[in-house]
C-alpha cells in the first residue's frame, strides 16, 4: 500500500507534518500543497494545538522544491494559462505560502538537507526556522529560466545589503551560516539533537524548547563577502552587476559573474526586477500576487521549458537561452512578465484590508 505524500498528525500539542516523498527529496506537487493547507487551517482554532512542527522523511533533505517535470510537461503543451495544473498549483501554494507567513501559532519548521525553492516556501516564512551542519538552501530558478517566487524574492529583498540580489542571480547555495545572515533561518541545531528537540516540544513552548539545543550559527562566508557584494550588486542593471563583478579584485567576484552569465538572460532581468520591486512591497501577500503573474509568464516561455530540459530532463547542461545574451533581452520583453492578469490575478490581501 501507498504511502501518503504527506504524514499528517495531532498528537502532544503538537501538529506534526512531515513531507513524505524522500526518493525525491519531498518534493512538493499540488496535492501535498492542498493537504499541507488544509491542515494548517483546522489547527488555527484547535486548542489541542499549540505548536506545528513540520519536517521531511529521509536523511537528504526538508524539500528540493516543487515538481518540475510536471511543470514543463504542462509548459512543453502549452498548457500555460492560469487555470492549467501548473497555474493551479503555483495559486495554491503562493496561498500556502501566505498562511504560514501569518500563522497564529509556533511554526517550527528543521531545514535539515537540501531546502530549494519551494521548499523555502514552506519554510521562510515561518516563525522558528531551524537549521543545521547538513543544510543547504538555495533559489536555483535562474538556472532553468524561471524566476524566484514562492515569496522567494521577498526574503531574498530583506537579506542585508545585496546579499540576496547575489544569491538570486548566481544561485548559490546557503550554508547554514549563510541562512541566519542573510534572514532565510532563525536557529542552528546541530542534525544529533533534532530527535530530542522533536521530543522536547511534546512538553515544552517552541522557545524553550529550542532553547535548550540550538549554539551559535557558524561563520557566513556570504556575511564575510559582503563589502565586494554590496559593491557590485547595488546597480540597476544586470550588465553593470556583472561589469562591476569582472571588474573586482576578488576572485569570488570574478567567479559570480561568470555563474551570472550562464544563467538565462531574460530571468536575470525579470528577477532583478522582481527582486527591486519587492524590497519596497508593503507585504508578502503583494510580493505573492506578483510573482503569481511572473510565473505564469515564465510558463510560456521558451527559457522554462529548455532551461528544465538541459538541467533535468536531458541532463546535458547546456541550454540554449533565447535572447541568448543579456544585450539582447528588451525592456518590453522584461515588462510583458509584469502584466497583470485580470480576472486571473492571485488576489492575495493582507489582513488589515482583507473583507
Amino acid at each position: 500500500m501507498t504511502e501518503p505524500e504527506v504524514l499528517i498528525e495531532r498528537r502532544d500539542g503538537l501538529g506534526v507534518i512531515i513531507l513524505n516523498r524522500p526518493k525525491a527529496i519531498n518534493a512538493l506537487n499540488h496535492r501535498m500543497a492542498l493537504a499541507i493547507t488544509d491542515a494548517l487551517r483546522a489547527w488555527v482554532d484547535d486548542d489541542a494545538v499549540r505548536t506545528v512542527v513540520v519536517t521531511g522523511a529521509g536523511e537528504r533533505g526538508l524539500c528540493a522544491g516543487g515538481d518540475i517535470v510536471a511543470i514543463h510537461a504542462d509548459a512543453t503543451a502549452g498548457a500555460t494559462t492560469a487555470d492549467s495544473a501548473t497555474g493551479e498549483f503555483w495559486r495554491d501554494e503562493y496561498v500556502l505560502n501566505a498562511l504560514i507567513g501569518r500563522y497564529p501559532k509556533p511554526y517550527v519548521v528543521v531545514m535539515d538537507g537540501i531546502v530549494m525553492g519551494g521548499g523555502v516556501g514552506l519554510s521562510g516564512h515561518g516563525s522558528h526556522r531551524i537549521v543545521t551542519e547538513r543544510s543547504t538552501i538555495g533559489m536555483p530558478e535562474v538556472g532553468i529560466g524561471f524566476v524566484p517566487d514562492v515569496g522567494g524574492t521577498y526574503l531574498l529583498a530583506r537579506t542585508p545589503g545585496e546579499i540576496g540580489t547575489h544569491v538570486a542571480l548566481t544561485t548559490a547555495r546557503m550554508t547554514a551560516g549563510d541562512a541566519i545572515a542573510a534572514g532565510f533561518a532563525d536557529y542552528f541545531i546541530a542534525a544529533e539533537h533534532l530527535p530530542a528537540l522533536l521530543e522536547t516540544l511534546r512538553t515544552e513552548s517552541a522557545e524553550i524548547a529550542i532553547a535548550k539545543f540550538a549554539t551559535d550559527a557558524p561563520e557566513s562566508a556570504l556575511g564575510a563577502a559582503q563589502d565586494w557584494i554590496d559593491a557590485c550588486y547595488g546597480a540597476d542593471t544586470v550588465e553593470e552587476i556583472v561589469a562591476r563583478l569582472q571588474g573586482h579584485e576578488a576572485p569570488e567576484a570574478r567567479a559570480a559573474a561568470a555563474e551570472i552569465l550562464a544563467k538565462s538572460p531574460v530571468a536575470l532581468k525579470v528577477t532583478l526586477r522582481s527582486l527591486r520591486s519587492a524590497r519596497s512591497a508593503p507585504s508578502l501577500e503583494a510580493v505573492l500576487n506578483e510573482e503569481y503573474r511572473v510565473s505564469l509568464a515564465a510558463l510560456s516561455s521558451h527559457d522554462l521549458v529548455e532551461g528544465i530540459r538541459a538541467q533535468v530532463i536531458d541532463k546535458d547542461r547546456r541550454p540554449s537561452w533565447s535572447p541568448p545574451t543579456l544585450a539582447e533581452v528588451s525592456d518590453a520583453q522584461v515588462n510583458a512578465y509584469f502584466t497583470e492578469l485580470g480576472e486571473q490575478e492571485l488576489g492575495l490581501r493582507t489582513p488589515e484590508v482583507a473583507q
